[in-house]
């Protein structure tokens, strides 16, 4: 399967002047594609770049207008009057003039995030129900992706796509093997109650995590292969193999879901089932806030008890060097100990005598000096 090159688009300016010639208005454009009138502006002037469905969309409809605006001939010059009339005095027509956009407040950090929250966390949400087919566990993963959003904010407000930069850690974390260790990953939750949509989540929790993550990028969120190759940190011709492999292994399972289209319709329609809701801005931001500081405190903590164990062996260690105590070594030529036996009445008399005469015999003189 080969990559199809990008749909090319006009410059910046071409893009407003196409809008403006058309009499649309920035919200016009943004209600037809489907995004907020700040995307649109952003595109037009050049800060960021449409991808995957919405640049082909984008493209066709600029296609569109480009194809119906009128185009005004050159009017042919009269001949010159051969009787010198008075030219009549031209009539000044007003020109329009645009109302100048009030300045744009910049937004707080608190505000761009709760603003990236409200426009992605319900979409992250089903789509991490797909992924796992467990409620709690994409909810979860859809705040603890933005607990992270928010711990390293600075670096997220100025990536390219914020939404997807959220997108890969909820993904990550949804799909993380450690979670069937849990014990609340042993009681399965209840399946949807309609029969097709159980036999589409058996069939799509049948996947490798990768062919799964890799069709719902591709066909459910709408991104293109490339960018579906980028966002799993595969090759494109990896991520077109893991496509194919997941769209044949479903389509063997289920049938009528061999057409891509319907699949995308069924998809969208089994997440839309369950009752998923994400919490509040405010609460993951707090809860991210709490987190920081719990891990922040448990980091003083250990370098604490580490400086203390250190500064308690420099103080109890020795100073000096002592050698050990070398093991005994065997010496040669030493006759070996004789046993005292039995006494003569003889010796045992002499014994006695010299004991005795030792503390009892006559006094001792002290030697004369000369």
């Amino acid at each position: 399967m080969t990559q199809n090159p990008a749909t090319p688009l006009p410059p910046p300016k071409e893009r407003r002047r196409l809008r403006e010639t058309a009499s649309l208005t920035q919200a016009q454009v943004a209600e037809r594609m489907g995004v907020s009138r700040e995307t649109v502006r952003a595109w037009e002037t050049g800060r960021t770049t449409p991808r995957g469905r919405k640049r082909e969309a984008y493209a066709k409809m600029l296609n569109s207008l480009d194809q119906e605006a009128p185009v005004t001939e050159p009017q042919p010059e009269r001949p010159a009057e051969v009787v010198d009339t008075p030219a009549p005095e031209p009539v000044p027509v007003p020109l329009p003039v645009e109302e100048p956009e009030p300045p744009r407040v910049p937004l707080t950090p608190a505000q761009a995030f709760d603003a990236l929250y409200a426009f992605c966390a319900p979409a992250l949400v089903r789509q991490a129900y797909l992924l796992t087919g467990r409620r709690e566990l994409a909810r979860e993963s859809v705040e603890r992706a933005f607990q992270v959003a928010w711990q390293r904010w600075p670096e997220v407000a100025v990536d390219r796509d914020p939404a997807g930069w959220v997108r890969a850690v909820a993904y990550e974390h949804a799909l993380s093997p450690w979670h069937r260790f849990r014990p609340r990953h042993r009681h399965p939750e209840p399946p949807p109650p309609d029969s097709a949509d159980r036999a589409l989540l058996t069939a799509l929790l049948k996947l490798p995590p990768s062919y799964r993550r890799t069709l719902l990028l591709y066909d459910g969120v709408g991104l293109g292969l490339a960018e579906t190759a980028a966002e799993t940190e595969a090759s494109t011709p990896a991520a077109a193999n893991r496509l194919l492999h997941a769209r044949e292994a479903l389509a063997a399972r289920l049938p009528d879901l061999s057409d891509p289209a319907e699949l995308r319709r069924r998809m969208t329609e089994l997440a839309s089932t369950g009752r998923l809701h994400a919490a509040k801005p405010p609460v993951v931001r707090f809860v991210g806030e709490r987190r920081t500081v719990f891990w922040t405190r448990a980091a003083i903590a250990f370098t604490v008890a580490i400086i203390g164990a250190t500064t308690f062996t420099v103080r109890v260690a020795p100073t000096h060097y002592e050698p050990p105590v070398p093991l005994g070594e065997r010496v040669e030529g030493v006759p070996a100990r004789v046993v005292q036996g039995s006494l003569s009445e003889e010796e045992v008399r002499l014994r006695d005598r010299l004991r005795t005469g030792m503390t009892a015999g006559p006094e001792r003189l002290l030697p004369l000096s000369r």
